[in-house]
């Protein structure tokens, strides 16, 4: 087994329909059952899925980090999944998917890999408050019924942070550079499904001054950018007077921030609104995407001072 995934036209328009493919797998049996509970990760994040390679163990190597394999001469860490989210794999760890997230590489071993679905964003629900902080979402695969089957997304911006804490940009109104100056009055509205990437999102803004309001998914901002709009007329105003910049993410439950942005760009009351997207999801065909879609910048996840000055340049614009 060797596949590759990053060539794949049709995966991304589908972005533009407010669907995405899910990479499913199991981790083994859940902690105090016998079951085997199916997991997911964006297909866009997954490099290739390979038989799992020689690994080298590394001295004094972080909880859960199995070692390094070497792959296309390429030195990636292979992180153990299933001893961070509590499964026991009773078919040993045989699958290794390599993965690309928020500008760097590193590889998941996983007992095994079931299959790729397509979903609608809208068979996703947010699982904060229902589940632990590893998982981001909950999946429906096969439509909202009682039969439905469920998949644990996981949260790799979370899973990363506490394997390899040491990695992360320390967050201060140093780091990030001058101050960003919003118009008197207005905010950022910004959206991001991941508690962790909320967390280092507002630590960003807080040190670059600003005044913002923070959503969890994408149809949460949209909501609240009408309701805005609203407030704003009843003043004598627009919804641009209010609101600065528009940061979303892109993937999202219910609304991702492909379609947030379109739903922007192509109602007139809120004309003038630069939409930023701020996202894990790297590589040529994403940014690309982002353009057609009408995005006025994309920022990958996450540099917070290279954050501040694209969102200094879009309000320059």
């Amino acid at each position: 087994m060797n596949t590759a995934f990053h060539d794949a036209d049709e995966r991304t328009n589908l972005t533009g329909t407010n669907k995405f493919e899910l990479m499913l797998f199991r981790l083994g049996e859940a902690p105090g059952s016998d079951r085997r509970e199916l997991f997911g990760i964006n297909v866009f994040k997954v490099r290739e899925i390979m038989v799992m390679p020689t690994i080298t163990a590394i001295a004094n190597a972080a909880p859960h980090v199995l070692g390094v394999a070497n792959i296309r001469g390429q030195i990636i860490p292979v992180i153990d999944l299933p001893s961070i989210v509590g499964c026991v794999p009773k078919r040993g760890l045989t699958i290794l998917m390599v993965t690309e997230y928020a500008r760097t590489t590193q590889a998941f071993a996983v007992e095994e890999v079931d299959e790729i679905v397509r979903l609608n964003w809208s068979d996703v629900l947010a699982a904060e408050g229902n589940g632990g902080e590893l998982v981001t979402s909950i999946a429906k695969l096969d439509g909202d019924t009682d039969r439905s089957r469920l998949v644990q997304v996981l949260d790799v911006e979370q899973i990363l942070r506490n394997v390899m804490p040491g990695t992360q940009e320390e967050i201060t109104p140093q780091t990030v550079g001058p101050g960003v100056g919003l118009p008197q009055g207005s905010i950022i509205l910004a959206a991001d499904d991941s508690p962790v990437a909320r967390m280092m999102i507002e630590q960003g803004l807080n040190a670059m001054g600003v005044t913002y309001v923070m959503t969890k998914t994408g149809q949460e901002a949209w909501e609240r950018l009408q309701s805005i709009e609203t407030e704003a007329n009843a003043e004598g105003k627009s919804a641009r007077d209010k609101v600065a910049v528009v940061l979303t993410d892109l993937e999202m439950p219910v609304m991702d921030g492909f379609t947030l942005t379109r739903n922007i760009k192509g109602d007139a009351r809120f004309s003038g609104i630069p939409v930023v997207i701020h996202s894990s999801l790297t590589g040529t065909a994403n940014e690309a995407h982002v353009n057609s879609v009408g995005a006025d910048a994309y920022v990958a996840k996450f540099v917070a001072s290279e954050l501040a000055a694209t969102i200094r340049q879009v309000i320059r614009h």
